[in-house]
């Protein structure tokens, strides 16, 4: 081959090369992604750091979320009643159920009805927020279904380490209506680690219309119930359990205990009817936070998850 040839081809090469590595330049990596990983389970990632981790696997009594991990990295809920293990082993961290399902509790896991999921629908990354989108069956301890449920869970990262979780629900009655009977437990419950309890670890709870602890939130109508305390000696952390104003009922009673539990109460008081057909949407969001901010600043992260799209 010639020198002229020789060239020629070099050209080539280096013109086609120098493209071929343009086209591939590395797309963007999202702040927030959703990992999947082995025994049904999805991590939530910001940074690479995980924020809170999605269980559901088929041998559970419900999915749930756990740990869900605070700015300093300690996990700010914890599984099962830190003095009742056996009987309060439904207290999943944080995770959706109800005690009055037309007459059949899924709170208690004695009492065999359960929520089963059937599959992962979605995953979403993103810089401003990931999201995990699954379908789930209400079935009863005879195996039958009451309620096709469907849910997304979205985690939005704020500053300095805090974030804000948001669960949006679906409920359909599979065939039959379905009534939601009157009672303290249910949809939502939050389970906090040991030491952030009142009692145990001399934490505090706070409700949006200015009640302290247990006696003065206990069953009492709020938009919002903060449970703060220590994670170490020189660290206090929390969470925000929001009820959304589009939720039947607004604003509703709170379930909160000492112990170191909170539950929005979705019907004490205020039963619902699902006809055949019909769809209840509701809406609940934890903001987990450091420190024990003001009520204002409390107030502000309602307002802000109130009116979001």
């Amino acid at each position: 081959m010639c020198t002229s040839s020789r060239i020629y081809f070099l050209l080539i090469f280096l013109l086609f090369g120098v493209t071929s590595l343009s086209a591939a330049q590395p797309k963007p990596v999202p702040r927030m992604q959703v990992i999947p990983l082995p025994d049904n389970q999805i991590s939530f990632e910001c940074d690479k750091r995980e924020l809170t981790r999605l269980h559901f696997a088929p041998n559970q009594q419900r999915p749930f979320l756990y740990p869900v991990n605070g700015p300093s990295g300690f996990t700010l809920t914890r599984m099962g009643h830190p003095h009742d293990p056996i009987t309060h082993s439904h207290h999943n961290s944080v995770w959706i159920s109800h005690a009055a399902i037309n007459g059949l509790s899924f709170w208690a896991d004695s009492s065999g009805a359960h929520i089963v999921h059937q599959r992962v629908e979605k995953l979403s990354d993103g810089d401003a927020s990931a999201s995990v989108e699954t379908s789930a069956l209400w079935r009863t301890n005879d195996g039958s279904d009451l309620l096709k449920e469907l849910r997304k869970v979205t985690v939005q990262p704020q500053e300095n380490g805090e974030w804000l979780l948001v669960i949006d629900l679906q409920l359909t009655p599979v065939k039959e209506p379905v009534h939601i009977g009157d009672t303290a437990f249910g949809m939502l419950g939050v389970r906090m680690a040991k030491t952030i309890g009142v009692k145990d670890g001399g934490g505090t709870i706070r409700n949006s219309e200015g009640g302290v602890d247990e006696a003065g939130c206990f069953r009492k109508k709020a938009r919002w119930v903060d449970y703060s305390g220590p994670v170490t000696n020189e660290i206090t952390e929390g969470i925000t359990l929001l009820d959304h104003p589009s939720n039947p009922g607004h604003p509703v009673p709170f379930h909160v205990r000492d112990d170191g539990w909170m539950g929005a109460a979705l019907t004490f008081g205020n039963p619902i009817n699902l006809e055949a057909g019909q769809s209840l949407k509701l809406k609940y969001g934890l903001y987990i936070h450091a420190g024990a901010p003001a009520t204002e600043a409390l107030e502000r992260q309602w307002q802000i998850f109130s009116t979001a799209p």
